[in-house]
């Protein structure tokens, strides 16, 4: 054996693993906050579906015409923001309520927020007069 050890052949690669992470962290950091703004666009819709359901319960009850209560209903439904929450009443078959709603839903996390542009939600549902 000569006077290198083992050590002495991975001298060279000392701070290989922390220039690697340096590379690879921005990557995941990227995915991380891509994951999670898909999250909150999933919930969204969720919630728009679940405000379609009870705007057209309410438009079911109350009848189409008191666009107020339908529009409370469908606001109450969720945390979703009222001002970016639109819904239109209709008729649908069989002297039925047609409910549509559709809700913008801001990208705005960091970094994601500037490669992603605000989403356009829609969900329907209805349901017979009572």
């Amino acid at each position: 054996m000569s006077g290198r050890g083992w050590g002495a052949s991975h001298r060279g690669d000392r701070g290989q693993s922390t220039v690697e992470l340096a590379l690879a962290l921005p990557l995941v950091t990227l995915v991380l906050l891509l994951v999670v703004q898909v999250g909150l666009v999933v919930r969204d819709q969720v919630l728009v579906t679940g405000a379609a359901r009870e705007a057209a319960r309410t438009a079911a009850v109350v009848g189409p015409d008191d666009r107020s209560a339908i529009e409370r209903a469908a606001a109450r439904a969720g945390s979703l923001a009222p001002d970016r929450l639109h819904v239109e009443v209709g008729s649908g078959v069989d002297g039925a309520v047609a409910v549509h709603v559709r809700y913008r839903s801001r990208t705005d996390l960091p970094l994601i927020g500037a490669l992603v542009p605000d989403l356009d939600l829609h969900a329907d549902a209805t349901m017979r007069r009572e």
